[in-house]
């Protein structure tokens, strides 16, 4: 009972902490094998990353190195903005006609990614991983690893010949002779061979937005990833900041920078709407930057 128990709460909720099985590393590569390995079942898990049972019965969950696979819901913001880059990725942000049918297809990917995971992890499989951190919720980790599945092939491979994932993220020596560099440009030249047959997600793609949604994707990420380190870092005092630190404010660019330095020469900033007095800053660009802004006077 208490087996059927675990089966079930495994299927439904993140794997929880357990110890890490023992195994022999090697030298080279610093990875540890464990044969006999056995896919779990869950809601939570997608084409790169989900349960594994390893031959001690301890559970834990997996993320391929190197791989990325279309998210299987967009429930979540984080979900949501992995949706968005996949789907400007592989050109499909306008399958379907509207955003809605785009992101409705990409999940439709993920949900065949996830279930050709588990038609090729039917049989005990290996894992080869040096328990990584592979970046998931804090109280439910998760490790990098390679699989390699019963016929000798890894997985992370196979995903990317089938147009089910692409060659993205993380990656390290897979094993001797083959160094994460090399290893990263067996799957770039997979995802290029797939992409010109036209299989999986490649079917959709539209080569004449591609370049576009890409572009626009990697200044949304870029704008994204400032806007993360601005709230890292607290944030910037508009009476002391350089044009650098400036600029590093959504919608200021180098002129915007300068006038806001200029200005402060004539008077202090002491509140947000003291910015609507600089040329070029409006109602709309106040709000972007306004979240990141601290009128605090700096300690000597």
């Amino acid at each position: 009972m208490r087996a059927i128990l675990m089966g079930l709460l495994v299927g439904i909720c993140p794997l929880a902490a357990e110890p890490l099985p023992k195994g022999v590393i090697d030298e080279i590569t610093g990875l540890t094998t464990f044969r006999n390995c056995r896919l779990i079942t869950t809601e939570w898990s997608d084409g790169d990353s989900f349960g594994v049972r390893f031959p001690d019965w301890s559970a834990h969950t997996i993320r391929l190195y190197g791989v990325d696979c279309f998210e299987t819901s967009n429930r979540h913001p984080t979900d949501q903005r992995r949706l968005r880059s996949q789907r400007a990725y592989f050109g499909i942000a306008g399958a379907g006609g509207d955003e809605k049918s785009s992101i409705k297809s990409a999940i439709m990917l993920g949900s065949v990614a996830k279930g050709r995971v588990g038609e090729l992890l039917s049989q005990p499989f290996q894992v080869h991983t040096a328990w990584a951190d592979g970046r998931g919720h804090p109280q439910h980790k998760r490790y990098y690893g390679f699989i390699t599945d019963a016929a000798g092939r890894d997985l992370g491979q196979l995903l990317v010949r089938e147009g089910l994932a692409r060659a993205f993220g993380v990656a390290r020596a897979r094993r001797a002779g083959v160094n994460r560099e090399e290893y990263r440009d067996r799957l770039g030249d997979e995802e290029l061979a797939a992409a010109s047959r036209r299989v999986g997600a490649w079917k959709f793609t539209d080569w004449g937005t591609l370049p576009e949604e890409r572009r626009v994707e990697r200044v949304r990420e870029e704008e994204e990833r400032l806007r993360a380190l601005l709230l890292e870092r607290a944030s910037v005092n508009p009476n002391t900041a350089s044009k650098l630190e400036l600029m590093r404010l959504p919608g200021v660019g180098e002129v915007l920078a300068m006038r806001i330095i200029e200005a402060r020469e004539r008077w202090t900033y002491q509140t947000p709407a003291d910015l609507l007095r600089v040329a070029g800053i409006g109602k709309y660009t106040a709000e972007k930057i306004f979240p990141y802004l601290s009128f605090e006077e700096n300690n000597p």
